[in-house]
Order: C-alpha cells, then structure tokens, then sequence
C-alpha cells in the first residue's frame, strides 16, 4: 500500500543551492535527451499509468536530497521511479525527500554525456548506496564511449551494490532483468527498451503506443462506416420492398 507522506516543517527554499522550481541543467544534456524522454515515458506510462497510479513516482532531471541536515547534499537523477509512494504529496514539496516520502527511490538511471560520463560511473554509484536507491542503472547511448560499456545494472545488496548479470539473449540485444521493475532493461542500438521476459516481448515505446492507439481509432472508425453502410442497405432494401409493394397494389 501507499506509504502516508511524514511533512517535516517547511523547507527554506532561499537557502538551497539550486533552483527547485527548475529541472537541473546540463551542460551538453542534447546529448541525453531522447534516452531520456523515451525511458521516462516507457516508465511513465507502464509503471505510472499516464499519472493514474498515485503510489508511483516518476520524475527526471530533480533532485534527490540525501542528508536531513543538510539539504544542498543532493543528486539528479537523469529518471528515477518510486512505488508504493504519495506521488502528489511529493511533487508539491519540489524536491524528493526519503525520510519524508518514507523510502529512497526503487529504480534510478543515469544518461551518458561528455560532461557527466566519468562522475556517473566514478562518484554517482557511492552517493546512490548512500540514498539507498534498490537500483541504479547507467545507459550509454554511444555504446560506451563514456561509460566504457553500453548498460550497467546494479543492485543493492546488504548495502551495497552489486552487478546485474547482463545477457544478449534471447535475440541478441544486449539486456538486464531488474527486480524493481519486473521486466528487463535493455540497449538495443543506442535506444533504452523494456523486455518483458514472461512474454518474450518488448514494451512498446510511447510513439509505437500512440500508432497502436491511432490505428485502433481507425480500425473503430472503419467498423462503425461499415456497419452504418450495412444498415443503410437493409433500410434501402427494406424501402425498395415496401415501394414495389405499393406499385403491386396500385396496379391492381
């Protein structure tokens, strides 16, 4: 069940050292931003229900504040998901707080850039050990040319992170099964995807969502012209019927 959000007084938001009413900017962040939105919204849609689910937090490029008594020590998080959590209850205070929303986040990813490559792969993964996120995934577009490899999976183990065992099976794509999620993170030619191993299929990005949508409108929209075609021969039929009837009796 949903975790009650704990509000802790008032933040004093002049005393942060970054803006909470803005995303974290950065620098070459063009280089991440389609991973970005596609993860974000295969997530957002699956796991969040399009903001139906209240208990299920989705956000990007906030930030995580990770010392109660220090609110400037915090982490960006390029997407990050959160189950069983007060989603609006978190969005109104601007910034995820764990000791607040009542756990650390489930699922985090990082998006390599030229800017953030060495300090996703060198520093981030302490930092998320010391927020507790169960797992943190780094996902290089490129292949590796920042990360030295093109997907990493790690999960928390006793405190600790631990490497998610990586596999090109069943199709070749490169992949990773995440516990958090229930369906396997996957890289397939520079693009973030999410396989489902139970059904040996892969869920469908936002724009495959939105054509599927489109042409379930259109097939609805093909069945009702056919059936109004089908009704409109019976009734003319029926009034071909009724006129040749007339004209019989007429001519009697």
């Amino acid at each position: 069940g949903m975790i009650k959000y704990r509000r802790m007084g008032e933040i004093d938001y002049d005393s942060l050292d970054f803006d909470p009413y803005e995303s974290v900017e950065k620098p070459d962040a063009m280089e991440q931003h389609i991973e970005q939105y596609v993860i974000f919204g295969l997530l957002f849609s699956y796991f969040a229900e399009y903001g139906e689910r209240p208990d299920v937090f989705v956000d990007f490029d906030s930030n995580i504040c990770y010392d109660p008594d220090d609110l400037r020590r915090h982490v960006s998080p390029d997407v990050y998901l959160v189950f069983n959590v007060d989603a609006a209850a978190i969005r109104s205070r601007l910034i995820y707080l764990p000791w607040e929303a009542g756990k650390p986040p489930d699922f985090v990813m990082e998006i390599a850039s030229r800017s953030t490559g060495r300090e996703d792969i060198e520093r981030k993964p302490a930092i998320y050990e010391t927020v507790g996120a169960r797992e943190y995934w780094t996902f290089d577009p490129t292949g590796g040319r920042y990360y030295g490899n093109p997907l990493m999976g790690r999960a928390l183990v006793d405190g600790r992170y631990r490497d998610i065992e990586l596999t090109a099976e069943p199709d070749g794509v490169l992949k990773g099964y995440s516990d958090v999620l229930r369906v396997s993170v996957a890289w397939d030619g520079g693009a973030p995807r999410l396989y489902d191993r139970a059904s040996g299929k892969y869920l469908e990005s936002e724009r495959e969502m939105a054509a599927a949508r489109d042409e379930a409108n259109r097939q609805r929209r093909e069945i009702k012209a056919r059936t109004i075609a089908v009704k409109t021969q019976i009734i003319e039929a029926k009034n071909r019927r009724l006129r040749e009837q007339i004209r019989r009796m007429e001519n009697r």
